[in-house]
């Protein structure tokens, strides 16, 4: 079995990483389409290495005809051409493993794309037929098949089923698609499901992959009467969290434990209990999961302490190590988020024209990213935090491209605006996002990201960019943090404060008073100016050595 070697021996990297996201689309455009591509990551490898990052995650990069931003996809053991070719996916893993620096590929269990070769098939093959068994498809209800097979909803709004024609040109057979219509969900019941998921992991693991970030993981199995959802809360959910899923990963576990170098599995689980979230920690299941509950939490420090309270208890019992992320490809930037009345996130509360006040946002997001980096376990880092970019909410609808937007008939503002490419270096678009005389980029940025580019804020000391680089150093070169224990230290209320080792700690002001620094021997790092007085003033987090 092929195993590409991993840079270091340290097979417990994942405990403590700090990962990087990177949304191929818009991270670095090499060839001036317009559109970012892996040889635009490649050229970036040294930026990536200088910040400080162990791992690299990447948004699916295969085959796909991007009705979901790639996660609708047609051939899992290719690269879109738009990303480049396989060959260059495999220099890319391996360039960065020279560096130090693994990667982590997504995998999509729940669903295809239309385009996928065994939906065409499926289609082609008509009902009843057993290509269609590899997913649902179901006669309809009411008199003549109008009506969907049950009452289950898209996640990106309407019924989650689409009515199929008939070669005759009738209307026939529904399927389900718990996403985009032109995402079919696979039936997990299927040998052939199975048998091919876990000889795509295979692939990847074989051409050095370091892990896999597995998708929508607690929506993959269905009960296969798929029954009306229930009005009772305490009935049985038919495709969320069902107790089969783990049969599962725990195969996927296997593969994993059979490289030489430790594979990890990384799941996108949205688990609000928990005792059930913890189960997918096990042992023999996943290695890390991703931490939503932090991700959505609002800038107030009960509400802060009892989600890390809350997850380090969830992870303690299976010996799991926490993850801490601020944002994604999926949710409101933080600097836009934390400059708001309400700093949480909730999809359902998402909408045009919420005011913003950026500067503190920032100040937030720059206390924020102090903390968690000071949390014990993996930190994940989306493309463009390190740079303090906002949402970007002015996008002309005729540009917009996210089937949450296009799907609520443009009452949702969609997640367009955390996706916009990256501003790299220059005075105008596309900020050395891709060559000069190039295509515009495929959403187009804001004029005044010129006094966010990487190249301005690398010669600044006080940018977000200086404050990222010099925390990440201190955390690789600090002994203790990363996993490992913590202490909560007594503090003034609006204050968090913690000991990460005997000679470590982190104090986080969120109230409006400016609250005293701790005994200490050293101020190793700040995200604000401190006070006149020498006090940390509101939302301003420090790094101490006691």
């Amino acid at each position: 079995m092929a195993d590409t070697p991993q840079p270091e021996a340290d097979e417990n990297w994942w405990r403590g990483a700090v990962i990087y996201q990177v949304y191929p689309r818009s991270f670095a455009d090499s060839n001036g389409d317009g559109t970012g591509d892996l040889a635009g990551v490649r050229s970036r490898l040294p930026y990536l290495a200088e910040l400080g990052v162990n791992a690299l995650w990447f948004n699916p990069w295969y085959p796909s005809p991007m009705a979901d931003g790639g996660y609708d996809v047609a051939d899992y053991r290719d690269i879109d051409p738009v990303f480049g070719t396989l060959a260059e996916a495999e220099k890319l893993v391996s360039e960065a493993l020279a560096l130090g620096i693994r990667t982590i590929i997504d995998i999509v269990p729940n669903h295809v794309s239309a385009a996928h070769p065994w939906f065409r098939e499926a289609l082609a093959a008509g009902p009843g037929s057993a290509a269609r068994e590899r997913f649902w498809f179901r006669p309809g209800r009411g008199e003549d098949g109008e009506l969907p097979p049950n009452n289950w909803p898209s996640q990106f709004g309407g019924p989650a089923w689409t009515r199929t024609t008939d070669p005759d040109g009738t209307p026939g057979d529904w399927f389900l698609n718990l996403f985009d219509s032109e995402q079919p969900d696979l039936n997990w019941n299927h040998p052939d499901v199975r048998a091919e998921h876990e000889d795509v992991l295979r692939f990847w693991f074989d051409r050095g992959a370091g892990g896999v970030r597995i998708d929508s993981a607690a929506l993959v199995t269905k009960d296969p009467a798929l029954p009306d959802l229930s009005e009772d809360p305490a009935a049985p959910h038919p495709y969320v969290d069902r107790d089969d899923l783990h049969e599962i990963y725990r195969g996927w576990r296997r593969i994993a434990d059979s490289y030489d170098h430790r594979r990890i599995l990384v799941g996108e689980v949205w688990m609000p209990d928990a005792e059930r979230f913890a189960r997918y920690l096990r042992p023999d299941e996943m290695h890390t999961a991703f931490n939503f509950d932090f991700l959505a939490c609002p800038w107030e420090p009960a509400r802060l302490r009892t989600s890390i309270d809350t997850t380090l208890a969830a992870h303690e019992p299976v010996g799991a190590p926490a993850t801490w992320v601020l944002c994604n490809h999926d949710v409101t930037r933080t600097v836009t988020r934390y400059g708001r009345t309400d700093t949480g996130f909730d999809f359902a509360t998402k909408a045009f024209g919420t005011p913003t006040d950026l500067e503190l946002g920032t100040r937030r997001a720059r206390a924020a990213a102090l903390l968690t980096l000071a949390l014990p376990g993996s930190v994940y880092l989306y493309q463009g935090e390190e740079l303090g970019l906002p949402e970007v909410e002015d996008i002309p609808t005729d540009k917009l491209q996210d089937p949450m937007y296009l799907r609520s008939g443009g009452a949702d503002p969609g997640r367009d605006g955390c996706r916009v490419p990256l501003p790299w270096a220059g005075d105008t678009a596309p900020f050395g996002f891709g060559p000069a005389g190039g295509a515009e980029p495929w959403l187009p940025q804001p004029a005044d990201w010129a006094g966010r580019t990487a190249e301005i804020q690398s010669a600044d000391p006080a940018s977000m960019l200086s404050l990222y680089r010099a925390a990440l150093r201190l955390r690789a070169a600090e002994p203790g943090l990363g996993d490992g224990p913590m202490t909560w230290l007594d503090s003034a209320p609006g204050v968090l404060a913690f000991r990460r080792t005997d000679r470590f700690v982190c104090v986080v002001n969120l109230d409006e008073t400016p609250a005293d620094l701790p005994p200490h021997t050293e101020l190793l790092l700040t995200s604000g100016p401190l006070a006149d007085d020498g006090r940390i003033p509101a939302d301003t987090a420090v790094w101490l050595r006691v």
